[in-house]
């Protein structure tokens, strides 16, 4: 069994992901009578405006802890806060930006139309919402004129990332969970999107994201996680993780040794 990483406290004084012991099992087999556990014993805490990274392999939880900090699937043991509520807080909900790694969309809209969409749900002004479609367009790097033109059917991976992120940032969000940001965009786009994040932080959001492009993570991170088969086994700042390796010259050195040297353990056991 790998021991849990005890996280050290945040740089904020003011917490706003925290969560204990949290654990999440799901039920497997024909007769759903075996049980996976996705996620065990993870405790975290995350400071306001912080921008964490989360890394670990495929299968490792990441996606899992995501949803139960948005409330989407409930823990089986442990709990949490999201800014100050239980998480699950439907009130809490409406301060919160997402952005999965797979979106779906409405194919058959147009990005403006979609992202009209998204502003009615959160019950934004008509005289608002023009303007904050137009600001979110220009910051993600989207065609104003494509977005008000084009429906997505045929839009470019790149391009439907791009709306996926204006939509979770459509409410003026206090905290942007995203799952893997990166995904389908060329050089260009990853450092929009890295300069977008930055300037998030500048306005005193708090984001936190999983992402395996591991040099991305360590040029905007604060702190990361990294998970390995439902624990969190380490939990630092990115010059104290490069510190403690004084042969690893990168973040993606320091997790490949970090994964080697938990494959050995488990080898062990």
């Amino acid at each position: 069994m790998i021991e849990p990483a005890t996280p050290p406290p945040s740089p904020s004084s003011t917490p706003v992901i925290e969560t204990h012991q949290l654990q999440k099992s799901y039920r497997t087999g024909f007769w759903l009578n075996q049980r996976r556990r996705s996620l065990r014993r993870c405790s975290l805490t995350v400071g306001a405006g912080e921008t964490f990274g989360l890394l670990g392999p495929n299968g490792a939880g990441k996606t899992t802890l995501l949803k139960l900090l948005l409330g989407i699937v409930r823990p089986t043991a442990g709990s949490g806060m999201l800014l100050g509520a239980p998480l699950g807080d439907r009130p809490t909900k409406q301060r919160i930006g997402y952005l999965p790694e797979n979106p779906y969309f409405y194919d058959g809209l147009t990005g403006w139309e979609f992202l009209r969409y998204a502003a009615s749900l959160f019950k934004l002004p008509r005289a608002r919402y023009h303007q904050r479609i137009m600001d979110l367009l220009h910051q993600v790097g989207l065609d104003s004129q494509v977005a008000r033109r084009m429906p997505m059917k045929q839009y470019s991976k790149g391009m439907l990332q791009r709306v996926g992120m204006a939509q979770a940032l459509i409410n003026d969000p206090d905290v942007v969970f995203l799952d893997e940001p990166m995904s389908g965009l060329d050089p260009l786009g990853r450092y929009q999107m890295r300069e977008l994040i930055a300037h998030l932080k500048t306005q005193g959001k708090t984001v936190f994201f999983n992402s395996h492009v591991l040099s991305d993570v360590e040029q905007i991170c604060d702190r990361v996680g990294i998970l390995v088969q439902g624990e969190l086994v380490r939990c630092d700042t990115v010059s104290a993780l490069l510190r403690d390796s004084p042969d690893c010259s990168t973040l993606e050195a320091v997790f490949l040794k970090q994964m080697q040297q938990l494959q050995g353990q488990l080898a062990d056991h």
